[in-house]
C-alpha cells in the first residue's frame, strides 16, 4: 500500500536519542518508550497510513514479533506473495523464533527483496537504533498481509 510506505519513507534516517536507550517516538506513541521498537515503528507506520492494527498483544499493534507471528498465523494472515506495504517478519536463526519485522517494498531477485525497518543498522540487525532500507533474504522471512489493508 502506497499509503504506508510513504509514511515509512519519511522515517529513513531516524534515530533513537540517546542512541542505544531505545527511547523513540514510535516507543512513546505506543506506550513502551525504552523497549526494542521494531515492530512498533511497523505498529506506527500502519497507524500513521490509516490502517491501524488493532489489538496484537497491545492497544495499538504489536511489540513482540513472536506474539506477532502466532496472531497472524492463527487468523490467515501469512502470505506467501507478498505485495507493497505487507508486513516482513525474520527469523535469523532459522529456528522458528522471529526476532524482527519492517514493511516489504519490493523482490529485486528471487532470493532478495528490499524491506523498510525500524531499530536496524549494518552492524545490528535487530536492535541498531536506526529506521533504514534494507535488502534481505526471503530465506529468513516470513510475510504478512494483514487483513487491514483489504478493507
Amino acid at each position: 500500500m502506497h499509503k504506508i510506505i510513504s509514511v515509512a519513507e519519511k522515517e529513513i534516517g531516524y534515530e533513537e536519542k540517546p542512541p542505544n536507550s531505545n527511547k523513540t517516538k514510535y516507543g512513546k506513541w505506543f506506550g513502551l518508550d525504552g523497549q526494542p521498537w521494531c515492530a512498533m515503528f511497523v505498529s506506527w507506520c500502519y497507524d500513521k497510513a490509516g490502517y491501524p492494527l488493532g489489538k496484537i498483544g497491545f492497544p495499538k499493534g504489536f511489540a513482540g514479533c513472536q506474539t506477532a507471528f502466532n496472531h497472524f498465523t492463527k487468523t490467515g494472515e501469512i502470505t506467501k506473495h507478498p505485495v507493497e506495504g505487507d508486513i516482513v517478519l525474520f527469523d535469523w536463526n532459522g529456528d522458528g523464533r522471529y526476532e524482527h519485522t519492517g514493511i516489504y517494498l519490493y523482490s529485486i531477485s528471487e532470493t532478495r527483496f528490499v524491506t523498510i525497518e525500524g531499530n536496524t543498522s549494518l552492524t545490528n540487525q535487530s536492535n541498531g537504533g536506526m529506521v533504514m532500507r534494507r535488502k534481505r533474504f526471503h530465506s529468513q522471512a516470513v510475510f504478512v498481509h494483514p487483513k487491514v489493508l483489504d478493507k
